[in-house]
């Protein structure tokens, strides 16, 4: 499950990228409103994450754009603000659910699972993609119920090409994945990685493509046969 953390407090969102992603979660965070709406536009996103006090813009404006362009995507406030009036407003405007800081982690987890179990009917930690098995708390594929033994950043690669299974991948979305634990890429680093992952993956019907000018599409069983 991939989600939009749209957030300004850097502390806050460093500690909510953490928590989630040890849980099983992609996240892409930015701390634009208006960098958010090229993010939705460019990206395929299963819940939003919404602060209200964005540095350009107010996040219930964002809320509306977002309500506006038909965007049905679960959305959850954070916000400091907890007047009445501003729940009430958050959730006309669209909002599924709505949070006050301070908060805990915990509530916070348990509230997004609840969100993803109630819009997408269930949620488990095991994704199936033909014959490959992603377990996203542990960060882990295996093949035919075999563990494939990758690097970590092979890893990373084919976990977000399975999370958007079928879906083409775009370049800069791996190389934010990829370049999240702070470490400079090389120009063709992306290219090896895949390449790699392609190798591996081959034998049980997957196969990666290349997507001329656009990105990576993973396609496994007949649809991904030559």
């Amino acid at each position: 499950m991939n989600i939009l953390l749209i957030e300004d407090d850097s502390v806050l969102t460093d500690g909510l990228i953490h928590t989630l992603k040890k849980t099983g979660y992609v996240v892409t965070a930015t701390k634009s409103g208006r960098y958010a709406e090229q993010l939705i536009e460019a990206q395929d996103f299963d819940l939003i994450v919404l602060d209200l006090g964005l540095p350009d813009m107010d996040g219930l404006e964002l809320l509306r754009k977002f309500r506006s362009s038909k965007i049905s995507l679960p959305i959850l406030i954070l916000t400091a603000r907890e007047s009445m009036n501003d729940r009430i407003e958050g959730i006309r405007q669209g909002a599924d659910d709505y949070m006050t800081k301070p908060f805990e982690l915990m509530e916070l987890e348990a509230r997004i699972h609840a969100l993803i179990r109630r819009c997408y009917g269930g949620f488990s930690h095991t994704i199936e993609v033909g014959r490959l098995s992603l377990d996203t708390q542990n960060n882990q594929v295996s093949a035919d119920g075999q563990l494939l033994v990758l690097s970590a950043r092979e890893a990373a690669v084919l976990e977000i090409l399975l999370l958007q299974a079928g879906k083409v991948v775009c370049k800069d979305r791996i190389a934010q994945r990829l370049s999240a634990d702070g470490d400079a890429l090389a120009d063709n680093a992306i290219e090896v990685y895949v390449h790699r992952v392609r190798k591996r993956i081959e034998p049980y019907d997957a196969v990666i493509r290349t997507v001329r000018g656009l990105g990576y599409l993973l396609e496994t069983g007949s649809d991904g046969a030559k």
